[in-house]
């Protein structure tokens, strides 16, 4: 499946904005992993990290998963592969089944999206326990697509070091 990546507008209104930047590092991520074996999405770029970008795929899925379901609405839904919101627990990829893992992550992008496009605005907030106090909807995007970001450059060695492919 070839993904699409569209760039932000030049021009756009705070939620289109932050609605762009988030789906471009989405999809960022998504062509990172094309076209990469099972094994080669498994493979961690510098040992003793078990980081790989399977791992990420997982992470992410959870972090969408947190943020999204759990907090901004309010579901009580456990997570995927972290049984104590040690989200670390993502990058174990030993037994990871890849299409389990892809699948998750897009169930929990399409969960994501649909709860920001019903959110009446950004103003939106929802208890966070973590840091107990309340969060806005303009907070967790913006924390999303800062989360996204940081892993993507991580996405960038790893790609580097399974096939020598950069860029993208």
């Amino acid at each position: 499946m070839e993904t699409e990546r569209i760039g932000p507008p030049l021009r756009g209104g705070e939620r289109e904005t932050l609605r762009a930047f988030l789906d471009f590092h989405r999809a960022t991520l998504a062509l990172k992993c094309e076209g990469l074996t099972d094994d080669e999405l498994r493979r961690p770029a510098s040992p003793p990290s078990t980081l790989s970008l399977l791992g990420l795929v997982r992470h992410m899925a959870e972090v969408e998963r947190a943020w999204f379901r759990r907090i901004i609405d309010g579901q009580d839904v456990p997570l995927v592969w972290s049984d104590s919101f040690d989200f670390q627990q993502a990058y174990d990829t030993t037994d990871a089944d890849v299409a389990e893992a892809f699948e998750a992550w897009r169930r929990e992008v399409e969960h994501a999206r649909r709860i920001e496009r019903e959110a009446e605005s950004l103003d939106v907030t929802a208890w966070n326990e973590r840091w107990e106090e309340d969060v806005s909807l303009r907070l967790v995007m913006l924390h999303m697509i800062h989360e996204y970001a940081r892993h993507n450059g991580h996405a960038d060695f790893l790609r580097e070091a399974v096939d020598g492919t950069v860029g993208v």
